[in-house]
């Protein structure tokens, strides 16, 4: 069994990685920095005897280097089982007043990544008519909120992506799952002067995202939302 997981070293991504490794799955693990993925990828391997974690250094902001990056993995593996399209980037900021660019920069990251990744990876599950697709997007997927206008912008696009992905693969075998987590322990939070326990342990999203892969055939758990226990930040 094959996974793909972009954003693999932080945070949700991370605690993806090592669920499904320890499930028995090989991963091809994508992030921007190779020593971080290597190390990862010595740990992964050490814990879970007999699994193949594969590395690519992606800068997945640009489309060419996404589109390589499916050409690659398809030279090592004639099957994926599951893609969790989880690399995301926050910009901080107000639409009117924030940098030229910001916005283009995290829809690139946020939303086109997986959209180029998916249109080259779920081909090859529609022809074994089985897979699965998750799309990390998040509670900003579902409102707005202040100072993260632009970013809000991007987790809308990509829930709305992850909707008409489910309808087009829906009578094809192959599952797709959105995954709208509040205020995660992740490197966005990097810093804050916040109580631990009012975010989510990235460890929880992962389980998740195990329970909503570990489903028979006859269900698809279509949306998957999570809220810190004290309710949004």
């Amino acid at each position: 069994m094959n996974c793909i997981i972009t954003g693999a070293t932080k945070g949700i991504g991370r605690a993806a990685a090592k669920i499904f490794a320890e499930k028995g799955f090989n991963l091809a693990l994508v992030a921007r920095n190779s020593q971080d993925l290597e190390d990862y990828k010595q740990e992964l391997e050490g814990r879970s005897a007999g699994i193949r974690v594969l590395t690519f250094p992606t800068d997945l902001s640009e489309k060419e280097k996404v589109l390589g990056l499916s050409e690659l993995i398809k030279t090592h593996w004639e099957e994926v089982d599951v893609l969790i399209n989880n690399a995301g980037i926050f910009i901080q900021g107000e639409m009117l007043t924030e940098e030229d660019g910001v916005l283009e920069n995290m829809m690139n990251v946020n939303l086109y990544s997986a959209f180029h990744l998916t249109r080259n990876i779920a081909p090859m599950m529609v022809e074994r008519g089985q897979g699965h697709i998750f799309n990390l997007g998040s509670v900003a997927s579902l409102k707005a909120y202040v100072d993260s206008g632009s970013y809000t912008i991007t987790k809308f696009a990509m829930l709305g992506f992850t909707r008409c992905l489910r309808l087009e693969l829906q009578n094809k075998g192959v599952k797709v799952t959105a995954v709208l987590p509040g205020s995660t322990h992740t490197a966005s939070w990097e810093g804050a002067d916040i109580e631990p326990e009012r975010l989510i342990d990235p460890a929880e999203v992962a389980k998740m995202i195990w329970n909503a892969y570990d489903t028979g055939p006859t269900v698809c758990i279509e949306e998957i939302l999570l809220r810190p226990m004290r309710g949004d930040l």
